[in-house]
């Protein structure tokens, strides 16, 4: 599954178009961010990409877990979320 990345900087705008992206092409989707101000971009990202599918009669449901991740030999903890069509 592709992961997509989410920094602080990142546009919600552009990660929720992503995400919307992947949703219809593959029909599930996981974003990765570290730091508080990457899960705020993420989750505003996720709430904008459910009004990017609502109209194709998708509605989202998120996941949210801790991972560890690796970045330079230091371990640091992410937040996935894991992003689905209602079921």
């Amino acid at each position: 599954m592709e992961v997509l990345k989410v920094a602080t900087h990142s546009k919600p705008n552009a990660v929720a178009g992503a995400l919307a992206g992947v949703l219809r092409e593959k029909g599930v989707a996981e974003i990765q961010a570290i730091g508080a101000g990457a899960v705020n971009q993420a989750v505003k990202a996720i709430a904008i990409a459910r009004g990017y599918v609502a109209p194709s009669g998708m509605d989202l449901v998120c996941v949210p877990t801790f991972s560890d991740v690796d970045i330079d030999g230091e371990v640091r903890t992410a937040v996935r979320f894991y992003v689905q069509p209602k079921k």
